[in-house]
C-alpha cells in the first residue's frame, strides 16, 4: 500500500519501540465455485494473519452478480461472526488481511475495495507497492478522479474505471500496465475470480484444489486450515482468469526478472510455508547453519529470539555442536494494546512478550540468534534480559545480512536514518546493545542458504540489504526517503539524526 512522505509512519516517535522489525504490510485469500466460499476465506485469512493485524476484510459476489462486502478494524476472528460469514452469501469471494501501523489506521483503507463502475461491481484486494503512485494520481486528477483513500489498491480501480471500454479483463490488464511495483492482486468481477502477480515477482501468491473450488493465497500453508490441495505458485507476470468455465493463464505484462522479496524466507512467511519447493523452515536452519560456519565462538548453549529466529538457532546449534535451549519464552497472548502500570516497568514491552528461562541461562555463556536488527532497540533489551537472568556472556548472531536501506516493495519500513545499520559499524551497534559480540550472515551466506539461482538470471529482492532497488522509483520519494542525514551516537544511547 502506498505511502507518502507525509504519512506517520516516517515520524521515529510515532513507531513501537518494542516492536523492531520489518513488517510485511498485507496478506490475501480467494475462493472461486464453492458454497462455502466466505467461510473458506475466513478460514485463510485466519492462517494468514502473521501479515497484517490492523483489519480484515471479505467480498463474495451472488449468482446475477450481487455482490456482499463486510470489513473491519482488529483481527479476522473479531471482526466477523457467524451472523456476518452467513450474510456474505455467494460462491466466489475475495478476503485480505492488513498490517497494523502507528498512524495509518483507519476504516476507509480496510480491503477488499468493492465500487461499481458501468454497472459492473469491482473488488479488489492486494499485497503489496506501487511506486510511481504520484504520477498516475496526478493525471487522474486533472481527468476529475475522487479519490476516498490512501492507498494505492484505489489508484488501480481508478486505472480500470479509466480503461477503454472493453471486457473486465482486459480493462484490468490496461490498468496494471501503468503502473511499476511489486503487486499481488485478488479481483472480484461480476462472477470471475482474477488473480495477478506482477511481472517481478515481488510478493508471493499461490494457486490450490478444494474439490472442484479453487483457492487463492499469498502462502500456500492457508491451504493447510482448509485441507485443500496446493497446486502451484502463481508466476511472476501471470494472470489467471477464474471462472464457471476453469482456470485461464494469460502473460499480459513484459518480461522482467524475478525478485522475490528474500525477507520472505527470513522473516515474514510462516515456516510452515514452501515458495519454489524450498521450506521455509528448512531455508532458515540453513541460514542458521551459515550464520555458524561463519561466524563461530565459543559459548555453552544457543537460544533463539521466538518465533522467527528459532530454526535459525536450531540450525547454529546443529552446525557448531552447542547444545541448543528454549532461553526465551514468549508469550502469544499479547494484543495490540496493553495497560500499563501506573509506576512504569523498565522495558514493559518486552517483558510482556518474551520472558528468560533462568535455569537456561544463568552462568552460561549464550548465543542468541535472531532474524534481523532494525534500529537496534529491542536487541538491546533483549541482551539485558538474559544478563539480568544470569548470562555469564552474550553473543548476538542475526541471520541475516544488516538491514540498510528501507523497502518501497509492499513491506512496512523505516526510513533509512533509523536503520541502525545504515550508519553505524557492526562494531558501533553491539556497543550500543551491550552484547559480548555482534554478527551477521553474509549476502552470499544467505544467497546460499536460500538456494539463489545463480545461473538463471532469476533472483530475489535484496534491496534492503544491498541498496540495489529492481524497480524504479518517483524521484520525489527515493530522493526524500532514502537520504541520510548526518547521525551522532555516543555507543550507548540510540541513534538520533541532528535536525
Amino acid at each position: 500500500m502506498a505511502r507518502s512522505n507525509s504519512d506517520p509512519r516516517y515520524d521515529a516517535d510515532r513507531f513501537d519501540p518494542d516492536d523492531d522489525h520489518f513488517h510485511d504490510e498485507c496478506g490475501i485469500f480467494g475462493v472461486f465455485g464453492h458454497s462455502e466460499a466466505a467461510n473458506l476465506t475466513y478460514l485463510g485469512l485466519h492462517a494468514l494473519q502473521h501479515r497484517g493485524q490492523e483489519s480484515a476484510g471479505i467480498a463474495t459476489v451472488e449468482h446475477g452478480g450481487e455482490t456482499h462486502v463486510h470489513r473491519g478494524m482488529g483481527l479476522v476472528q473479531d471482526v466477523f461472526s457467524p451472523s456476518t460469514i452467513a450474510s456474505l452469501r455467494g460462491r466466489a469471494s475475495i478476503g485480505h488481511v492488513r498490517y497494523s501501523t502507528a498512524g495509518g489506521s483507519h476504516i476507509k483503507n480496510a480491503q477488499p475495495f468493492v465500487v461499481e463502475h458501468n454497472h459492473v461491481t469491482l473488488a479488489c484486494a492486494h499485497n503489496g507497492n506501487l511506486t510511481n503512485v504520484e504520477e498516475l494520481k496526478s493525471a487522474l486528477d486533472q481527468r476529475g478522479a475522487i479519490f476516498q483513500t490512501t492507498t494505492d489498491t484505489e489508484l488501480v480501480l481508478h486505472l480500470v474505471a479509466h480503461a477503454p471500454p472493453g471486457p473486465p479483463v482486459e480493462r484490468v490488464v490496461h490498468a496494471l500496465r501503468q503502473v511499476r511495483g511489486a503487486y499481488s492482486m485478488l479481483f472480484l468481477v461480476g462472477e470471475t475470480v482474477i488473480a495477478v502477480r506482477d511481472p517481478h515477482g515481488f510478493r508471493p501468491l499461490s494457486l490450490g484444489l478444494l474439490d472442484r473450488a479453487h483457492v487463492l493465497a499469498s502462502e500456500p500453508t492457508a491451504f493447510d486450515l482448509i485441507t485443500a490441495a496446493f497446486v502451484r505458485e502463481v508466476e511472476p507476470g501471470e494472470m489467471l482468469v477464474i471462472d464457471a468455465t476453469g482456470v485461464r493463464s494469460m502473460r499480459p505484462f513484459d518480461v522482467a526478472p524475478s525478485n522475490m522479496c528474500v525477507f520472505e524466507y527470513v522473516y515474514f512467511a510462516r515456516p510452515d510455508s514452501h515458495f519454489g519447493g524450498r521450506s521455509v523452515y528448512a531455508t532458515r536452519r540453513a541460514m542458521g547453519r551459515a550464520l555458524a560456519n561463519e561466524n563461530r565462538v565459543s559459548a555453552d548453549v544457543v537460544v533463539g529470539v521466538p518465533d522467527s529466529g528459532v530454526p535459525a538457532a536450531i540450525g547454529y546449534a546443529e552446525e557448531s555442536s552447542i547444545s541448543f535451549q528454549l532461553g526465551l519464552i514468549r508469550s502469544h497472548y499479547v494484543g495490540r494494546t496493553f495497560i500499563e502500570p501506573q509506576q512504569s516497568i523498565r522495558h514493559f514491552g518486552v517483558r510482556l512478550k518474551l520472558n528468560p528461562v533462568r535455569d537456561v541461562l544463568d552462568g552460561k555463556r549464550v548465543i542468541v540468534v535472531d532474524d534481523s536488527i532494525v534500529r537496534g532497540t529491542t536487541s538491546r533489551k533483549i541482551v539485558k534480559m538474559l544478563r539480568d537472568a544470569g548470562a555469564r556472556e552474550v553473543h548476538l548472531r542475526i541471520s541475516s545480512p544488516p538491514t540498510r536501506w528501507p523497502c518501497f516493495y509492499g513491506i512496512d519500513t523505516p526510513n533509512r536514518r533509523e536503520l541502525i545499520a545504515a550508519s553505524h559499524s557492526i562494531d558501533e551497534i553491539a556497543r550500543y546493545i551491550t552484547a559480548d559480540s555482534l554478527a551477521y550472515l553474509s549476502l552470499d551466506g544467505l544467497r546460499d542458504a536460500v538456494g539463489y539461482p545463480r545461473d538463471t538470471g532469476a533472483g530475489f529482492c535484496e534491496a534492503c540489504f544491498s541498496g540495489e532497488y529492481p524497480v524504479a522509483f518517483e524521484s520525489n520519494e527515493r530522493s526524500s526517503a532514502l537520504r541520510l542525514p548526518i547521525v551522532e551516537s555516543d555507543g550507548m544511547s540510540a541513534p538520533r539524526a541532528r535536525d
